[in-house]
């Protein structure tokens, strides 16, 4: 593929895609996708829909949640922007990044900072003067910043006050960073306020390049995923458009940080897109995320498993002052980053009425490729590929060259579309993109419907006694007892059987770990799988390691363990 001339001025993210041929096929004769050679996605996010729709309609809201139980604080104040405002001050920061920081087309800026209107604008802005922005985590250390800025070499940052401490510790070498919401006579909002409110958006190519986003480091080695500006519209145009279907008066909520595409996409890019508008406020807990649906009439959660199940143990108990909680508002529910177990969905919609919207997505994808929506949708079953998108289960023959195999046999996903994996100057592009397709890493079985289905990540399968078994699977068996909250199922290395099965388990309160819990368990488990699959031991713990971004951290769990200690000891009782 000929790349279009660049409006790049700075062109080392270019300079260091890799070469076409690792590349994976790309689809892009959809009619909803034939966009223009000259393409800026802040314009097209932000311009064309005041164009088409008008500027007086809300965008972004903030605030107006209740304090925290307990917390003698008040509620911060509601405050809603229109498109016309969030437009006036995307211009004006631009103005600011052009000028006084010295940005120009291609360089790379750092955009760090909780989730906010603030940070949201400063993408756009960022987009609309053809600068690559690259989205970390409020969570990011000092030490994986530093990283993150060496392999993309950043050249200035747009950071969040509260956030600033860390990013100063990484000492970055010539940094020009602007901070904004710490009321300092040098924030870039103050500075802004005196700029010209419009800004012509920099004619960027389509294939040049938007963003830069890195994985959640689940494996310590952090891998810079590359995508142009006509990769986050087609995130739009085909899972938002044909999957979940948004409508201009949505409001979209959710806990994914913008620094994690799921939340990028699923709280800016999507309701952008249609003319809706966003939720964007930090909240912690499940009661913090029920509270925030009910104050601003939510209709559209992204979300992780995790706190669909949080959600759901306060939704079986009275809620602190009384009544239940309000979900009336709440018309489309999406759960990624990690397997939906089928119990999690049917619970969810026995409570609620509501129907999950599951969903696989990869940063090298940008977002979800597989999915299902209403009627459509096969709990248990991730769904089916996205229009747009292509997919099929693969393994390799005897010369290492990729296969098909049979529905109902597992295999390797394999996925091409629109968009796809490009690694910044990472020899590992060269397993993740093979003849072709993108080798996400996981293992699935097609059904004889053509629908997906999640068996475990491909590094993750427990190879026991010559046994096959999925992790996941023994999970969704644990997660239907009453007892669990949480589980995690993995391999350990054993003499005899190469690994066993240990499932980690955290409790639900009231329920004591002991060995009698974990007979409970083990006789369950036994009474659903086959023998060889069932848990030959249980660590009980507080909480299952995650990522900032919520995924679990599944080599965490199979690393050695401490001695256990009366009382059960660092890692929980063990048994």
């Amino acid at each position: 593929m000929i790349p279009t001339p660049s409006a790049h001025v700075d062109t080392f993210v270019r300079d260091h895609l890799p070469p076409p041929e690792q590349w994976p096929v790309l689809l892009l004769d959809d009619p909803a996708l034939a966009y223009p050679a000259r393409l800026n996605c802040g314009a097209e996010l932000l311009d064309r829909t005041i164009e088409r729709l008008g500027a007086d309609r809300p965008a972004f809201h903030s605030g107006g949640l209740p304090a925290p139980e307990g917390e003698p604080r008040a509620a911060a104040p509601l405050r809603t922007w229109s498109y016309g405002e969030l437009r006036s001050t995307v211009d004006r920061l631009a103005h600011v990044l052009t000028g006084e920081l010295g940005v120009v087309p291609g360089n790379r800026v750092l955009l760090r900072g909780p989730t906010s209107p603030q940070l949201a604008a400063c993408w756009l802005a960022v987009m609309k003067t053809g600068a690559v922005a690259v989205t970390v985590l409020a969570a990011h250390r000092a030490g994986e910043l530093a990283t993150i800025c060496r392999l993309a070499r950043v050249s200035h940052a747009l950071c969040d006050a509260r956030a600033a401490e860390e990013l100063a510790r990484a000492e970055v070498p010539g940094l020009r960073t602007g901070l904004f919401g710490g009321g300092r006579a040098d924030d870039v909002l103050r500075v802004a306020a005196t700029k010209p409110d419009r800004f012509e958006a920099v004619a960027t190519a389509a294939d040049d390049v938007a963003l830069i986003a890195f994985t959640s480091g689940t494996t310590g080695r952090p891998k810079g995923c590359v995508h142009f500006h006509r990769d986050v519209l087609a995130i739009a145009d085909t899972f938002a458009a044909r999957v979940l279907r948004p409508r201009g008066d949505d409001v979209f909520a959710g806990t994914p940080p913008l620094g994690f595409t799921f939340g990028l996409g699923g709280l800016v890019v999507f309701p952008l897109r249609v003319g809706a508008s966003a939720l964007l406020e930090q909240w912690s807990g499940a009661a913090g995320t029920l509270d925030a649906i009910a104050a601003h009439r939510v209709s559209v959660l992204f979300t992780a498993p995790t706190a669909y199940r949080a959600m759901l143990a306060l939704l079986e108990k009275p809620r602190p002052g009384g009544g239940p909680y309000d979900l009336s508002s709440l018309r489309r529910c999406v759960s990624a980053g990690e397997h939906l177990p089928a119990a999690t969905w049917e619970s969810w919609y026995m409570r609620t009425g509501l129907r999950i919207i599951d969903g696989i997505g990869a940063t090298e994808l940008l977002h979800i490729f597989i999915s299902a929506a209403d009627e459509a949708i096969r709990p248990g079953r991730t769904g089916v590929p996205v229009p747009g998108f292509q997919a099929r289960i693969v393994t390799e023959d005897e010369t290492g060259a990729l296969v098909p195999v049979p529905d109902g046999s597992p295999g390797l996903l394999a996925v091409r579309g629109p968009v796809g994996c490009r690694y910044l100057a990472d020899e590992r592009q060269r397993s993740y993109v093979r003849e072709g397709w993108n080798i996400t890493g996981d293992t699935y079985v097609r059904d004889a419907e053509g629908y997906f289905r999640y068996v475990a990540r491909a590094d993750d399968m427990i190879i026991s006694a010559g046994y096959n078994i999925s992790g996941p699977e023994v999970e969704e068996v644990l997660l239907r007892h009453p007892d669990v909250y949480e589980a995690a199922v993995v391999g350990r290395p054993d003499e005899r059987r190469g690994q066993s099965v240990v499932a980690h388990v955290v409790l639900n309160s009231g329920v004591t770990p002991d060995s009698g819990t974990a007979e409970r368990l083990r006789q369950f488990t036994r009474e659903e799988l086959a023998a060889y699959k069932c848990p030959r031991r249980f660590v009980f713990a507080t909480a299952l390691p995650r990522t900032p971004t919520g995924k679990l951290q599944r080599f965490r769990l199979r690393e050695p363990e401490p001695e256990p200690q009366p009382g059960g000891g660092p890692s929980g009782q063990q048994l």
